[in-house]
């Protein structure tokens, strides 16, 4: 995407940076240190990429103040390198925005509403009584279902689904694929096989929301599922009937929450990691990738369960070993038992 075009001088007041160097320079876009040219701005995050800062021919790099001496170039001093970068990012690389209207190929119900400066793409489906919000875009193929209400300035990709009556706030991204408001999975079992229990709720997402590729949120059965302001979800992500997500907390692609949980606010899930239902998660808990949560957590922290890579043959060993501690724990106690009874019969010392 090709960027606007801005001086060094105009760039800095926008991260509230300090310049060193010539402020004449242009800056169109960014790179990475070791690919940039003269009119890239990139970032300096870590000393591991000290060798690539003393090559770079970026026009500006983003750095801390503790660092200007090692760059050869004009530099942005800031507090937050990536923060910034990805401030100055977006302002370099705005997001194509379709133009407002309907295209012929789009069918809109006559009873949904929609506000100023709205595009709806081909194929793209509005039902009854939805109401689309000023600015918002919905891309080829997506379906708003009857009585939904999206946000505005949102970017609703291509091949989205957000069912009847969920509801979405102002400046959400969601991406392709994504189908907010399915069923949740609910049945209850009797002589006759299993009995379909209706869900009645919704799913009421927050502002600043964005929700990866192919994610999906399922509406709730009596209340509704929430995901609070300013949450990231990641693609692949699962959301289950009920659960509750508490404003900026963000989910890595794959992960997974059953039902009725909730979760804190500012909490960081890793990649694959699977949080059972009916638990509850505080506010600025880490779960590493790859994590089986099994029951609530209560205090702010960091909490892993997976094993890391091991050689084969080492594993296979450790996993026989997990397949007998059953048995090494009875014979444990057994031994326990022995020797206590033993103990007892022993004079004590005179």
């Amino acid at each position: 995407m090709k960027g606007r075009g801005l001086t060094l001088s105009e760039v800095a007041p926008l991260v509230q940076a300090d310049l060193v160097g010539d402020g004449s320079t242009t800056i169109t876009g960014v790179a990475s240190l070791d690919a940039a040219g003269p009119n890239k701005l990139c970032f300096y995050a870590s000393t591991r990429y000290r060798k690539q800062l003393l090559a770079t021919r970026a026009g500006a790099v983003l750095i801390k103040a503790d660092h200007v001496d090692d760059c050869p170039v004009p530099a942005l001093v800031v507090r937050d390198p990536y923060y910034a970068y990805a401030l100055l990012a977006n302002e370099l690389h705005p997001r194509d925005r379709a133009a407002p209207g309907l295209h012929p190929a789009a069918v809109v119900a006559a009873d949904a509403v929609l506000d100023d400066g709205v595009a709806v793409g081909p194929n793209a489906v509005i039902e009854a009584k939805a109401r689309i919000g000023r600015g918002t875009e919905i891309g080829p193929g997506s379906v708003i279902g009857k009585g939904a209400q999206i946000g505005e300035n949102c970017w609703i990709a291509s091949g989205v689904h957000i069912a009847a009556g969920c509801i979405v706030g102002n400046n959400a991204v969601i991406h392709s694929g994504t189908v907010i408001g399915a069923d949740g999975f609910g049945f209850a079992p009797g002589p006759d096989g299993w009995r379909k229990v209706p869900q009645l709720g919704i799913v009421r997402i927050g502002h600043d929301v964005e929700i990866g590729a192919n994610s999906t949120i399922d509406r709730g059965a009596l209340d509704d599922t929430v995901i609070g302001d300013g949450c990231k979800l990641d693609n692949l992500v699962h959301i289950a009937h009920n659960c509750r997500i508490g404003a900026h907390t963000v989910m890595a692609g794959g992960s997974m929450i059953a039902g009725s949980t909730t979760i804190g606010s500012w909490c960081m899930i890793g990649g694959q990691s699977a949080i059972t239902g009916h638990i509850e998660i505080t506010d600025g808990v880490t779960i590493t990738g790859m994590t089986g949560v099994t029951k609530s957590i209560a205090e702010k922290g960091t909490y892993a369960s997976p094993l890391p890579a091991q050689p084969v043959r080492k594993w296979r060993k450790n996993t026989v070993r997990y397949l007998q501690l059953e048995e090494i724990a009875q014979r444990l106690k057994a031994l326990e038992k022995t020797f206590s009874a033993l103990k007892r019969r022993t004079p004590k010392d005179t």
